[in-house]
């Protein structure tokens, strides 16, 4: 068998006096792909670095095989000293690498190679970054959440590119299809050691479950056994000293024992303090549009959300999903159409910037709102520590700036804050940002139970598949769409994923191009069938309508029950298919509606 192309034995780091790392192991083979998964504050990231040879810890051993070739993403990149990105991902080549698999990166990942480091938000530097990371085909790749600040078009496209690469990974991401897609081992970091799985990530759940389960009833063992010689000693030991100091020892060492296992941290305790009910129609839009220097953001949208509905929103960066959220809660005034909120509803929102925060204020104060030491759940007073340590914060970081909390601390806090406030409406914009697995479980889990009505926009497609009821998906030119349930649900009646957007030369060409696109392709049409349905589908409207109101006098009539309960149960279920058809013709309707009119406009 061939040795592995990297070894780290026996690691151990120490942060502030409390150990990060007590043993931890890693060891890459050729080809191999590897999820390091564990919760936030387990040390991944710091793990990563002391593989990349960028921290050093306190004891251990790390090898790398002679001429082995190793690269590794960073969460913040520094491109400070290149002029612009192309020069970025450029210099990290070397001779024999090949220069047109930088540009080709680089422009699959969104970017040109002309951008100005200084200009770049945070999102575009991580991509930079993760093309100059793959552009040498290295042997080793070190990821560190590669997904985050991309679109789900980017982010398909990262996971085919993966699949297909020849290095062996070492991947650390909060994406379940992500790792589902890409790992055959993962590396459990808990409690400052490694536990390997030589399996993908579908079977990781329930084997560290297992492994909990099992910790918890040694647990419980060694507390009885403990129970048990305590026992002993306050009755036993005056008479027969001597004899047993061996046992009094054993008793110290069980208790030594005890003290230096380490728990599990604690788990993210996250209820939404629910408002009063709202009425069964949440928001109805009729007709919405709204544009920005002449492009569409959303071409003539209807839609109905109900009491209970969670709509998923997805589409690619810059396709004007939050737009859209602002149109749809009424923050934003669209440029045609109506926007009508129901009786009773009481919103609250979770923006994906985090810009509601204060970097400066404290996470009490941010809590509180710098009213004293209690915060307000569903309008009852709760003190903040108690509802701190439910989103896993110490009494310490009770002062602790918002500016220094990580990423995931960040989530955490925004989601306590949010679902502080009582809602029956929660507008959630990328809500699973930085959070770990296991606070992904509660969260989804929560709006599963959740009584009121979610709005979320989300590139996770686990998460979506998870929690919506039905998703929006962003069609091009403006133009969304509604699927009945998750993610892969409207994969499999839309044939496929979300698309990237068009380049801008492509959603702007000039007049020459255009008429050269026209006079080379012919113009869409509405088929005979289509134009068919047009036609007919308002008479079976109507029908289906007189229909409803014919089932509904009868079971109106109060004696129907009494005298045929048979009669009375075909009504009812004739009733439910009834409306069922008459949805299902309406929306069929305003799809080919929409379209007729959408070609008239090209035309």
């Amino acid at each position: 068998m061939a040795p592995p192309l990297f070894i780290l034995k026996d690691v151990h780091l120490t942060f502030g006096g409390t150990p990060l790392l007590e043993g931890a192991e890693l060891t890459v083979s050729a080809g191999q792909k590897l999820a390091l998964v564990g919760r936030n504050g387990s040390g991944k990231s710091t793990f990563l670095k002391i593989a990349a040879a960028i921290i050093e810890p306190d004891r251990g051993d790390r090898a790398l095989q002679q001429g082995v070739t190793l690269r590794y993403l960073p969460q913040e990149p520094d491109l400070r000293g290149f002029a612009t990105t192309g020069d970025y991902v450029v210099a990290g080549l070397t001779s024999g690498d090949d220069p047109h698999r930088a540009s080709y990166l680089l422009q699959q990942l969104g970017l040109t190679g002309l951008e100005e480091p200084a200009r770049l938000s945070g999102g575009e530097a991580r991509r930079a970054a993760l093309a100059r990371a793959m552009a040498p085909e290295p042997d080793i790749l070190l990821l560190d959440e590669p997904t985050n600040h991309l679109d789900l078009p980017a982010i398909e496209w990262l996971e085919g590119e993966l699949k297909r690469s020849r290095s062996a990974l070492v991947l650390i991401s909060h994406d379940r299809r992500f790792l589902e897609t890409l790992s055959d081992s993962v590396l459990w970091l808990d409690r400052g050691r490694t536990r390997l799985l030589a399996k993908g990530f579908a079977a990781f759940e329930a084997w560290r479950d297992d492994i909990l389960e099992l910790e918890e009833k040694e647990r419980h063992r060694l507390d009885r056994k403990i129970a048990q010689e305590q026992d002993w000693l306050r009755y036993g030991v005056t008479a027969r000293r001597k004899r047993n100091m061996g046992r009094l020892r054993a008793l110290q060492g069980l208790r030594k024992e005890r003290r230096e296992q380490r728990r599990v941290l604690g788990q993210v305790e996250m209820t939404a303090a629910e408002g009063p009910s709202s009425g069964k129609l949440v928001i109805e839009a009729k007709g919405v549009a709204k544009s920005y220097d002449d492009r569409p953001i959303v071409q003539p949208l209807s839609l109905r959300l109900k009491k209970g509905d969670r709509l998923g929103v997805v589409g690619p960066n810059g396709a004007g999903k939050t737009t859209l959220l602002n149109l749809l809660t009424g923050a934003l005034a669209p440029d045609a159409g109506t926007v009508r909120l129901g009786a009773n509803v009481v919103m609250v929102t979770l923006d994906q910037k985090r810009e509601a925060l204060d970097p400066e204020t404290s996470l009490q104060d941010t809590l509180t709102g710098g009213r004293g030491d209690h915060v307000f759940v569903g309008g009852q007073p709760r003190h903040v520590m108690g509802y701190m340590k439910d989103f896993l914060f110490s009494a310490e970081q009770a002062r602790t700036p918002v500016r220094v909390l990580s990423g995931g601390e960040r989530g955490r806090l925004m989601l306590a804050r949010a679902l502080a406030a009582p809602s029956n409406l929660l507008v959630l914009d990328e809500p699973t940002n930085d959070l770990d697995l296991e606070t992904l479980d509660l969260l989804e889990e929560l709006l599963a139970d959740y009584e009121g009505t979610v709005l979320v926009v989300s590139h996770d497609r686990d998460f979506l598949d998870r929690v919506a009821t039905s998703v929006l998906a962003f069609e091009g030119a403006g133009n969304w769409t509604e699927y009945a349930g998750g993610y892969s649900d409207m994969i499999t009646q839309r044939g496929h994923g979300v698309l990237a957007r068009e380049p801008l030369e492509a959603r702007r060409p000039d007049k020459g191009q255009a008429a050269a696109r026209e006079a080379a392709a012919p113009r869409r049409r509405l088929g005979f069938k289509e134009q068919h349905a047009l036609k007919t589908l308002p008479e079976e409207i109507e029908r289906r309508r007189r229909e409803i109101a014919a089932l509904e006098a009868k079971l109106a009539d109060p004696a129907l029950f009494a005298a045929d309960p048979a009669l009375f149960a075909r009504t009812t279920e004739a009733l439910t298919a009834t409306h069922d058809a008459l949805a299902e013709a309406e929306d069929r309707w305003l799809e080919l509606e929409m379209l007729r009119e959408e070609l008239e406009g090209q035309a």
